[in-house]
């Protein structure tokens, strides 16, 4: 009994006491770049305005021929194959996200569980839209494309401000 109160009070007063978290910190992301080091992007994602329009509906990223290719994040290989003669890997994502990663010799078969950094196969040239050797690097939920560069610049955090309701008055300070 004698320890409850003080042991009461620390409870209490301990979330008042130790510091808030920073409001400004990004969370953490839970993909990265398919290709180390950094690589850099040739050709941005272009969302046509209707599915049948054209646009790039993933982005270029420059590579090397033979470089290894890494998995952007935690999934399972939905996809390790040929499709028009170009080899292409497909990775199903928490969330109904699925990336795509051509021209990619895959390394790792369908089916495969995959942590973020694994390796899934090598780059090879002959991309269409490129000069030089590129990883076309693709995203989509269901059947919308989305911006794969999305998944690892997360959006700041912005607040928006609250307009004062007509109704409220100001008070002044007391004279």
């Amino acid at each position: 009994m004698r320890w409850s109160i003080p042991l009461l009070l620390i409870w209490l007063f301990l979330p008042i006491l130790l510091p808030a978290p920073d409001s400004h910190a990004t969370p953490p992301s839970t993909f990265d770049w398919p290709l180390r080091p950094r690589p850099p992007i040739l050709r941005p994602f272009d969302e046509p305005e209707h599915d049948w329009l054209p646009g790039h509906r993933g982005v270029d990223l420059g590579g090397a021929p033979g470089q290894p290719v890494l998995a952007a994040g935690d999934g399972t290989t939905a996809f390790a194959a040929e499709v028009a003669g170009k080899p292409v890997v497909s990775i199903d994502h928490p969330g109904g996200l699925r990336t795509t990663y051509e021209p990619v010799r895959a390394t790792i078969p369908a089916g495969r569980r995959l942590h973020r950094g694994d390796p899934i196969g090598t780059l090879e040239p002959g991309h269409p839209s490129c000069p030089t050797t590129c990883l076309h690097w693709g995203l989509r939920r269901g059947h919308n494309y989305l911006d794969p560069l999305g998944l690892i610049r997360p959006a700041p955090l912005r607040l928006k401000p609250i307009p004062l309701s007509p109704n409220l008055e100001r008070s002044e300070p007391n004279q």
